[in-house]
């Protein structure tokens, strides 16, 4: 059996800032997220952007569901000032949990993505303490990432 060929993910900090504005830290906090932005290269993924929670989205303290439109606006502004280069690369939310895991509701939302895309999709989840989940999926699996930071 041919092996896939390893992914690298580069994630710049200024995403991982705008998704940390959103951490649940706090028992008020809601859950929140947006679509992840930035560039493929060959298998690798460069995130270079994500947007952040828009105002039509539903956010509760267990629950994130994210509107379309405004969202999708955001990227495709992206998109045209990147000289039409920029990628939708997946989607990252929050949890209240202090190691987060993907739910089944997850894991069911990010397989109809996988299903819909050729490239692989990218999946952040973002715990209380700022602990990171990653994943990477594609048409038959989405598989957890190892991170390391330079």
């Amino acid at each position: 059996m041919p092996q896939k060929p390893l992914t690298k993910i580069l994630v710049e900090s200024s995403p991982l800032e705008a998704m940390d504005l959103y951490r649940q830290n706090a028992p008020h906090k809601p859950e929140a997220g947006g679509i992840i932005l930035g560039y493929r290269r060959d298998t690798h993924l460069h995130v270079t952007q994500v947007t952040i929670p828009q105002v039509d989205d539903k956010r509760h303290r267990y629950g994130f569901h994210r509107s379309a439109q405004h969202h999708q606006q955001v990227a495709l502004k992206a998109w045209h000032a990147s000289g039409k280069t920029m990628d939708y690369l997946g989607d990252w939310h929050t949890h209240p949990e202090l190691h987060p895991s993907p739910s089944g509701l997850d894991l069911n939302e990010w397989k109809k993505i996988c299903s819909q895309r050729k490239s692989p999709m990218l999946f952040m989840i973002l715990g209380v303490r700022g602990d990171l989940w990653v994943g990477l999926g594609d048409s038959r699996e989405i598989t957890r990432c190892v991170a390391s930071k330079n």
